[in-house]
C-alpha cells in the first residue's frame, strides 16, 4: 500500500515532494568524466560456420575499435537454453560478466521466420534484469543490426528494439539491416563497399557518440520518481517495524 499523499502543491495533490526531484542540468553534465575507451559488448545470433551476423558483428567491432572503443564479442556456442542450466554455467557467467563490464552493446541477429533467432533471444534472456540491486543493462547504450537472406526487412531489429526498451537501455535511433547478406561479404569474411557498409559505419559512429555522451550520467538518466517513492516506502516500513 502506498503511503498517504503529502504533496505541498495544490496543483499536484498526488505528487510526493520527498520523491520528486526537478531535473538537474549539472548532474547531466558532470565535470568529472571517464577517460577510458568506451566498452562495447557485441552479440550475434547464429552459430553457422559462415555466419553473416557474426561477420557483420566483426566488421562493426573493427569500426568501433577505429573509433576508439574497446570491444568484446561473445561467442554463443555452448550457451544453454534459458533455465536449461544453472546460473553458474561457465557460458552464462561469461555473458553476464561481459554485460556488467560493458557501457554499450551491439545486438546483431539474422532474420528467421520473420523474427530474431532463438540463439539471439537466448543470449538476451540470460542477461538478468537485476542482480541484487544492480541492473546489468539499465542506462547502457544499444545499437541494433540484422542480416537477411532475401529482401530488406526490419522485423528483427524492431523486435530487438522492444527488448532494448524492456532492458532499460538507451537504444540509439539509427539501425542497420543488410539484405541478401550472402552477396555483401568477400570470401575472407570482410564486408564489401556498399550503402549497407556505410550505414554500419553510421550506426557505430552514433553508438560511440551516445555512449560518450551518456555513460557518466547513465544512473541519473534512468533514475525514476516511481522507484524513488517505492524506496522511500520500503524505508518507512523498515523503520516502523523496528519501532514496534
Amino acid at each position: 500500500m502506498r503511503k498517504a499523499n503529502v504533496s505541498l502543491s495544490p496543483e499536484l495533490p498526488n505528487l510526493d515532494p520527498e520523491a520528486f526531484h526537478e531535473p538537474d542540468l549539472e548532474r547531466l553534465l558532470p565535470t568529472v568524466r571517464a577517460t577510458h575507451a568506451p566498452r562495447i559488448l557485441l552479440l550475434y545470433g547464429s552459430v553457422r560456420e559462415r555466419s553473416y551476423s557474426r561477420l557483420l558483428t566483426e566488421e562493426a567491432a573493427r569500426l568501433l575499435r577505429k573509433m576508439g572503443a574497446e570491444t568484446r564479442i561473445f561467442d554463443p556456442r555452448g550457451l544453454p537454453l534459458p533455465d536449461g542450466a544453472p546460473e553458474d554455467h561457465p557460458k552464462v557467467q561469461e555473458l553476464r560478466d561481459l554485460a556488467q563490464w560493458s557501457e554499450g552493446m551491439v545486438w546483431c541477429s539474422p532474420e528467421r521466420h520473420g523474427a530474431m533467432t532463438g540463439i539471439m533471444k537466448a543470449q538476451i534472456d540470460w542477461i538478468p534484469l537485476s542482480v541484487g540491486s544492480v541492473r546489468p543493462t539499465q542506462g547502457k547504450t544499444l545499437a541494433l543490426m540484422e542480416v537477411s537472406g532475401g529482401s530488406q526487412s526490419f522485423n528483427a531489429v524492431n523486435q530487438l528494439r522492444v527488448l532494448g526498451r524492456w532492458m532499460r537501455m538507451i537504444t540509439i535511433p539509427n539501425q542497420s539491416s543488410v539484405a541478401k547478406a550472402f552477396l555483401e561479404f568477400e570470401e575472407d569474411g570482410r564486408m564489401k563497399p556498399s550503402p549497407y557498409y556505410e550505414r554500419v559505419v553510421d550506426v557505430m559512429e552514433e553508438l560511440v557518440k551516445f555512449t560518450l555522451l551518456t555513460r557518466d550520467c547513465a544512473d541519473y538518466l534512468v533514475d525514476r520518481y516511481s522507484e524513488r517513492r517505492e524506496s522511500a516506502e520500503a524505508l518507512s516500513k523498515r523503520v516502523n517495524l523496528r519501532s514496534i
